[in-house]
């Protein structure tokens, strides 16, 4: 039998608020009505929801988590209306507080950066509270760009003398010598993550400053052999395609007062064909060592364009036929 359709008024004061609510072109309430199977229109900051009474419950749920996060953020996009649903559906809406009273650092540009996930809080959560963390998880997980922010907020707070940026050289099929200029040109292209999370929490000129200071350090990961890391924050990034060997080698680099996250997909390994990663291994090796922790990152927690979540699910379900 089918619901009666109903209707429910609901008030929340600000102009800001609809506008945002709304959207341009209303792409935000367009998510809104198609997730919850409803109508929604809105006249002298009333809105008027019509549906039936279970997904009005629902959406109201939703919409007053947006004015929170509005609140909290000054605006709304989104992947916060399709996030805040999902916490809806799974009955976790209570948690949208934790990710907004988590700040990590303040950006540059004066922005303030928080997890936009509750798997990525549990990474933050997991590199406060552990000396060795693996971020393990698909493109636009934001592994990268948080592991960077928890180092630069280290670094202020003086936990450490120095922040220390590695990966390994290697990329879809191609080889540093087919690229021009000396050695540190061959590898800055690799290199240019690092850089543009650094460049963007940090600031270029403080960025530049700090480097010519030998306190940022951003260099491949051959570079790390033989050295012993002191009281730094260390970041190996791509691990999915170091060696075996490789990985042993910047696990026992680390030194008395430092900090390191490891982080890589292991659906996207560039290794020649024979060589195993080092990543997939070494969870199986870790696993039960205290102090060190593995966070899994999954399509949810993407936070870039809607198809890369889409993409990721597909790749998914063709590798497991």
């Amino acid at each position: 039998m089918t619901q009666e359709t109903k209707e429910k008024r609901l008030k929340i004061e600000g102009e800001d608020f609809t506008k945002e609510l709304f959207g341009n072109f209303d792409e935000n309430i367009k998510i809104i009505e198609k997730e919850f199977d409803i109508d929604i229109a809105s006249r002298d900051g009333v809105i008027r929801i019509i549906g039936n009474e279970p997904n009005i419950t629902l959406a109201k749920k939703c919409m007053l988590k947006l004015k929170d996060i509005l609140d909290n953020e000054g605006k709304l996009t989104k992947h916060n209306v399709r996030y805040a649903i999902k916490l809806i559906y799974e009955g976790q809406e209570h948690k949208v507080k934790n990710l907004l009273d988590d700040t990590i650092c303040i950006t540059a540009s004066g922005k303030s950066l928080k997890p936009k996930t509750l798997g990525q809080k549990r990474y933050i959560d997991a590199v406060r509270s552990n000396d060795v963390v693996f971020g393990i998880g698909p493109a636009g997980t934001g592994k990268t760009y948080l592991a960077v922010a928890m180092a630069i907020k280290a670094f202020k707070n003086n936990e450490v003398d120095r922040i220390i940026l590695t990966r390994p050289a290697v990329e879809a099929g191609e080889k540093l010598g087919f690229l021009p200029g000396d050695l540190q040109d061959k590898v800055d292209p690799y290199l240019r993550p690092l850089y543009d999370a650094l460049f963007d929490i940090l600031g270029a000129e403080s960025f530049l400053k700090q480097r010519e200071r030998g306190l940022i350090e951003i260099a491949p990961l051959a570079y790390m052999r033989g050295r012993t890391l002191d009281s730094a924050f260390v970041i190996l990034d791509e691990a999915q395609n170091t060696t075996k060997e490789q990985m042993k080698m910047f696990l026992t680099r680390l030194g008395f007062g430092s900090k390191a996250i490891i982080t890589g997909d292991v659906t996207q390994i560039d290794l020649p064909r024979g060589k195993k990663s080092g990543l997939k291994q070494v969870s199986k090796i870790l696993n039960n060592i205290d102090g060190i922790e593995f966070i899994y990152l999954n399509k949810s927690d993407v936070v870039r364009h809607k198809l890369v979540q889409n993409i990721i699910e597909a790749y998914e379900k063709h590798e497991k036929k």
